[in-house]
């Protein structure tokens, strides 16, 4: 194949170096069913406040009868009670992919997911119910963030990886729309006065999990699970359907050599231990260490940056800087819901693989830094809104009144752009085969850990001083500070990973932890610089032995 001419990979504009047959139908079909699963969180982030705002709700559960604290507990714990099932979700899903694989961790998940919402949905006006309900379709929902994007970025060439792992993204803001025109359209077209109300919408659950558990019997399994479970033929086999090309072809023979050279070093280097073993090379080998502190970092730093609670409670927060009206209020959420979606679908095509993570990354929160501040210096200037019942809002604020919902659009903008898409991709594809597993586990428990504090927190943060909160404007401003620190943090401690093959990560990683941020993407091209020339010496000097063979056949003897 010498001097022909290379494939286009129109993602990345730019030559790529892999045969134009890897990008097939197969690996599109296997993205769209993995990523599906993002429909899991933003259907139930996107649906439960305006559910649970619906009057026949309430009046089903007997929401009148509490006091106004306990209405804001109950709010809160319905609410994150996903959030709570899912950091359970999330713990055992390592467990469940490494034991009976990504296939069947898809299909179990799919069942719990179902087997919760039945149960929300039949609840019979017991809150108990409600609770269970939600508890057990988070197990469900809480593994979908693991399966997903370990999935999707063990099948993805390296050229798109990002692009096909943001699909999960996509779709999360896909089911978000869904939810938010769901509660819209049965709002102004059923009424408040039946259980349909937020039935049908719920019901969106259900339709998405019976989708994704049909699709999963049409998909093959990871390659490199199966090279880490020992089955090298199978392993061969599926990577070649993958890729559309003969398992005898020379990026096939090349990449499952890659696959198993790699699986077989780790293993030699922890003598082929088991759990403790590898919890040992997660957390006692330098490099992987700093990944995990990347990888928890992340979640942290992005839950509490604010905008996960945003699309959580954007009717409640529309309402608080100035949208008047239920309707009004679940119409401008939906829209919000499109901006979201539109900025994932920006990011996943143009962006990750184009310009880098970390660029878009930095992008995200500047965009999302600057919406904080506004709406938390607005909120400073007329600090009785959300605080005094019933104020009325002068008229000569009412453009700083539109800026700041304004504002909550470009932050959705921005989270959609920025965390909300990395925080599953660089989990997803920084860690070596043997611990991918269980270390994207522990960021995605980590996650749910937080986004349940979040959203648990925020109805009780917004609360006036006197109640126990800190005000709107104090919640806004603790948002902008912490997105603020993420920002500082993301320059300095993350490297570039765009275009990387999920076996030369560990590149990016040699130099000491201060530097890897700043240095490590040069150091590591340094390096496949020298192990690329070290491979053209060795072709060279075979092929040189090879014609000296042919010229002086008593070179053989």
């Amino acid at each position: 194949m010498a001097g022909s001419k290379k494939p286009i990979n129109i993602f990345r504009l730019k030559n790529s170096g892999e045969p134009s047959q890897i990008f097939n139908w197969r690996l599109w079909f296997a993205v769209i069913s993995f990523g599906l699963m993002g429909a899991a969180r933003g259907v139930d982030e996107g649906l439960i406040s305006g559910a649970f705002n619906s009057k026949d709700f309430q009046r089903y559960i007997n929401y009148d009868s509490y006091s106004e604290v306990e209405q804001t507990n109950i709010k809160g714990d319905v609410t994150a009670m996903v959030q709570i099932g899912s950091v359970g979700g999330a713990l055992f899903a390592f467990l469940v992919c490494d034991r009976i694989g990504r296939i069947w961790a898809t299909r179990q998940l799919c069942v719990l997911w179902i087997l919760g919402i039945a149960i929300f949905m039949g609840n019979g006006g017991n809150l108990g119910a409600v609770y269970a309900g939600r508890f057990i379709a988070g197990l469900g929902v809480g593994q979908t963030v693991v399966v997903a994007p370990v999935y999707l970025a063990e099948i993805s060439p390296a050229s798109v990886r990002g692009l096909c792992t943001c699909v999960f993204t996509g779709f999360v803001y896909l089911g978000i729309v869904l939810a938010y025109f769901a509660n819209y359209g049965c709002e102004i077209n059923i009424g408040d006065t039946t259980h349909n109300r937020w039935l049908v919408p719920t019901s969106i659950h259900v339709m998405f999990a019976g989708i994704i558990f049909i699709l999963s019997f049409l998909q093959y399994e990871s390659p490199r699970y199966l090279v880490k479970q020992g089955k090298h033929e199978k392993a061969l086999h599926n990577l070649s359907k993958i890729r559309g090309l003969d398992p005898e072809h020379e990026y096939v023979v090349r990449e499952i050599t890659a696959i198993q050279a790699t699986h077989e070093a780790e293993m030699e280097a922890t003598h082929g231990s088991g759990p403790i073993g590898v919890l040992k090379e997660a957390f006692c080998v330098p490099s992987n260490l700093y990944r995990v502190y990347l990888t928890f970092m992340a979640q942290i730093l992005s839950q509490w940056s604010g905008a996960g609670s945003i699309t959580v409670y954007a009717p409640d927060l529309f309402k608080l800087l100035g949208i008047t009206g239920n309707n009004e209020s679940l119409l401008v959420s939906a829209i919000f819901g499109i901006v979201k979606l539109v900025a994932a679908i920006a990011c996943t095509l143009f962006l990750v693989d184009v310009i880098g993570r970390k660029r878009a990354l930095l992008i995200g929160i500047t965009l999302q830094a600057i919406s904080m501040i506004y709406i938390a210096g607005f909120l400073t200037a007329v600090p009785e809104m959300g605080v005094v019942e019933n104020f009325k809002l002068p008229d000569r604020l009412k453009g700083a009144s539109e800026g700041a919902i304004a504002m909550i659009y470009l932050s959705g903008f921005g989270w959609a752009l920025g965390w909300n898409s990395m925080q599953y991709l660089l989990t997803a594809e920084l860690f070596p085969l043997r611990i991918r597993a269980l270390c994207t586990s522990m960021a995605m428990t980590l996650h749910f850990a937080n986004q349940y504090g979040n959203a648990r927190a925020v109805p009780n943060m917004l609360l006036p001083t006197a109640q126990g909160g800190i005000d709107p404007k104090g919640t806004f401003w603790c948002f902008a500070a912490i997105t603020v620190i993420g920002g500082a943090w993301v320059w300095f401690s993350i490297p570039e990973t765009a275009g990387r093959t999920l076996e030369s990560m560990d590149r990016l990683f040699a130099l000491p932890w201060y530097k890897i941020g700043l240095h490590g993407n040069k150091d590591a091209d340094a390096q496949d610089q020298f192990v690329e020339d070290k491979m053209e010496l060795a072709e060279q000097s075979e092929g040189q032995s090879k014609h000296t063979e042919r010229v002086d056949p008593s070179a053989r003897v």
